[in-house]
């Protein structure tokens, strides 16, 4: 496999040392479930990291697709980003307040519109609270930068292409869900969908590779043993689901820190698999 990619990932003293800096560009990613009933921007607008931009994720999707936050076309992509100032050559470092949720979804977003020179801050918002780090409230625009997206499909997977890897297992399907979800023992929080898991797919509980104290991501070799104990293969390709492809991505960061292929996100993940009736779904362990 290849050598760990530690540079997906920043400590809040790197980001610290470069506030202000002209390459560095710093993104609010901050995201919420509806039944959480909190509102990301607000938030931002209230507090964030000096120079940062808020990247809605609700927004900046496919929002003529009835599922949620769908990544968008190539064309709208580039246009939002482009007005947040985010722009190519740009080292892009993204937070939230979860910490890794949102954050970890606008990494992986970054990557798979080819823009690969994207971070994700450790312990996000929180550590940089707790360690008495600089905050504003400030308001004033970005100036509007050129920023090139180019679709990389080897990150993305469709419905479709999810069935072709069920059929011809070319590629491991690990899914983030709590484990009572992946079993069907317990309810979605999406009214209207089947419960269980994809014939075949493993699980993975996307906490599992955060510390819950820090809120950071494991060190390698505990992310190593945790993915091993998934069952999954790390040197082969994996596709990662959850609920809506917000938390799988968490799994696609994990897995890139050990070195393993690029893990792609099945974008609609189980709000889509799961509310379908054409769909296979097990249940149980």
């Amino acid at each position: 496999m290849p050598q760990n990619r530690a540079d997906a990932l920043v400590s809040t003293d790197w980001l610290a040392a470069r506030l202000g800096a002209p390459d560095v560009r710093i993104v609010d990613g901050s995201f919420y479930l509806p039944a959480q009933k909190r509102d990301p921007k607000a938030e931002f607008e209230t507090e964030h990291i000096p120079g940062a931009v808020f990247f809605d994720i609700e927004e900046i999707s496919d929002t003529a697709n009835p599922l949620p936050h769908m990544l968008p076309a190539a064309e709208k992509f580039s246009s939002r980003v482009r007005k947040l100032g985010l722009g190519d050559g740009a080292r892009i470092v993204v937070y939230d307040t979860t910490p890794m949720l949102g954050a970890t979804r606008v990494w992986w977003m970054f990557r798979a519109m080819g823009h690969r020179d994207v971070s994700v801050l450790d312990g996000g918002l929180p550590k940089w609270k707790r360690e008495g780090r600089p905050l504003t409230d400030d308001p004033t625009p970005p100036r509007e930068r050129h920023f090139t997206a180019r679709m990389d499909n080897s990150l993305v997977r469709s419905v479709d292409d999810v069935r072709r890897l069920i059929d011809n297992k070319s590629e491991q399907i690990l899914d983030a869900r709590a484990a009572p979800r992946f079993r069907g023992e317990a309810p979605e929080p999406r009214t209207g969908l089947r419960g269980g898991h994809m014939p075949g797919a493993f699980n993975l509980p996307y906490n599992e590779l955060v510390d819950p104290e820090s809120g950071t991501m494991l060190p390698v070799e505990k992310l190593r043993a945790r993915i091993a104990a998934s069952g999954v293969d790390p040197t082969r390709k994996v596709t990662a689901s959850c609920g809506s492809g917000v938390s799988a991505c968490v799994l696609a960061l994990g897995l890139h820190l050990i070195g393993a292929p690029e893990t792609a996100i099945y974008d609609g993940s189980w709000t889509e698999w799961g509310g379908r009736d054409d769909t296979p779904i097990v249940t149980g362990a």
